[in-house]
């Protein structure tokens, strides 16, 4: 009899050791707040911080390769997809891909601490030229033509899509969210100014000095 109680209640530790254990694993997921307020770097800010460390600012696609300072091909990795670019060209200068791997490499680290699915962000613009900028400005009066993408130093990721790199799925929120984090960190760290565009759905991003 008194086997059996000593293995009962060995077995009872056990139990409740294995449910303490997966109520750690379970903590609730603690949603990123406060967007605009955490990211609201005005335009100033992009572009004083643009200014110093980028390109003069081109006429078209075609100079490129006579920029003032030399310019990186920005392409889709395992960091980070670039999405299909109508009113931007795929280069920065080194500090700022440097900056964009550092973000998408993070990101997919802290999905995998946080036991979420692998995803990659999305860059939907990137260099924008005297040319896509009139071209941009057609369409949307509101664009303005006074904008740190044309430095070289600036882009843009999407905060409600992102590219699958796993058959499991999460809520947009929760990817939301640490992308949110990711950015606040490197912000915090000086690396970055951060404006969040709600109307456009993206974070715009330009590397600092």
């Amino acid at each position: 009899m008194r086997i059996g109680r000593c293995a009962a209640a060995l077995l009872a530790v056990a139990l409740l050791a294995a449910c303490g254990g997966r109520r750690e694993e379970r903590r609730p997921f603690v949603y990123f707040s406060n967007f605009q307020r955490t990211f609201n770097d005005m335009n100033g800010k992009h572009l004083a911080a643009a200014r110093e460390l980028g390109i003069e600012p081109l006429a078209s696609a075609e100079e490129v390769g006579d920029a003032s300072r030399r310019l990186r091909r920005v392409e889709s990795c395992r960091w980070y997809e670039v999405d299909k670019l109508t009113h931007s060209v795929p280069y920065l200068v080194d500090e700022a891909e440097e900056l964009l791997e550092t973000i998408g490499e993070n990101f997919r680290d802290s999905l995998e601490s946080k036991g979420l699915p692998d995803y990659r962000v999305i860059v939907t613009s990137v260099l924008r030229t005297d040319e896509s900028v009139a071209r941009l400005r057609k369409g949307n009066v509101n664009a303005s033509a006074n904008s740190a993408h044309v430095y070289g130093t600036t882009f843009d990721i999407a905060y409600a899509r992102y590219a699958k790199e796993s058959r499991h799925e999460t809520t947009r929120d929760k990817l939301k969210t640490v992308l949110a984090e990711v950015l606040r960190d490197l912000r915090e760290e000086g690396r970055c100014y951060v404006r969040y565009e709600y109307k456009q759905g993206c974070f715009h991003v330009t590397a600092r000095k």
